[in-house]
């Protein structure tokens, strides 16, 4: 299966090089695709670089810093154009480690799209806050009651797709970034009828520079499940009504609550 894993990047000159190399360690048949926004501290000049020395290494500079969800979507199209089999999601700072790559390309076998899962057994977030724990944990289950997602883990961003997924879905329709983008593809392939499968893995925060995630993403993804659960017009007493006929749902997404803080 040919293979592709792409990584956005912007300001991860530190992380690069590190995390490529991991990369061949574990999946050395893949290829790799770096998406640069014009990074002030010279990742795109460091990932042409390694592109010279490695033709496994492909590199797309843009203009600016344009989103995770666009990168994404850059990625996808590349990978259709150049007859990939698989495309990855993959974060640049080692919060999605390599060494869970050969479970991916062993599931990608029986599946059309697979998720490293954090809120699965065998999954975990052993360096977050209880803060962030909760705000993760909680945003997992309104997006999965709201939309009736059956996956534990729907806005995970470490992911491997199958070709035929990712042309099945109009891509230059997708809008959203961050969390909503990951939630807005989960929800576009269930809706497809194809199989998504977890996989588990530790999720750690970055090991060298600063986090891009912000409250926007969070409540982008919230006002996205909103929408498309209810419509743009969609009034606050028509969701509030179905949030009561609800009711036993969110009581059994409450009881989860304890095991995702615990992870």
């Amino acid at each position: 299966m040919k293979t592709l894993i792409i990584i956005p990047t912007y300001n991860e000159a530190e992380n690069l090089s590190p995390l490529i190399e991991a990369t061949f360690s574990y999946a050395p048949e893949t290829d790799i695709l770096v998406i640069d926004d014009n990074s002030p501290d010279g990742t795109g000049k460091l990932a042409d670089q390694m592109h010279n020395e490695n033709p496994q290494i492909h590199v797309l500079h843009r203009s600016g810093k344009l989103g995770l969800g666009t990168a994404y979507i850059a990625g996808f199209k590349y990978a259709i154009e150049h007859g990939y089999d698989a495309a990855f999601e993959m974060d640049a700072d080692f919060s999605h480690d390599p060494r869970y790559l050969p479970d991916f390309l062993k599931a990608i076998q029986q599946a059309d799209l697979v998720i490293g899962s954090r809120y699965i057994p065998g999954g975990a977030t052993p360096n977050w806050s209880i803060a962030r724990r909760f705000i993760s944990g909680c945003g997992n289950i309104f997006a999965r009651f709201t939309l009736n997602i059956p996956i534990k883990d729907c806005t995970s961003g470490f992911r491997c797709y199958r070709r035929e997924v990712l042309e099945s879905i109009d891509l230059d329709t997708i809008q959203s970034q961050g969390y909503a983008f990951q939630v807005e593809l989960v929800y576009r392939v269930l809706k497809q009828g194809f199989k998504i499968v977890e996989t588990p893995i530790i999720f750690m925060d970055r090991r060298v520079g600063k986090s891009k995630m912000s409250r926007k993403i969070f409540f982008e993804a919230f006002v996205y499940v909103l929408r498309t659960r209810f419509g743009k017009q969609a009034e606050i007493a028509a969701g509030a009504q179905a949030a009561v006929k609800s009711a036993t749902k969110v009581n059994d997404a409450v009881e989860e609550l304890p095991s995702v803080l615990h992870k």
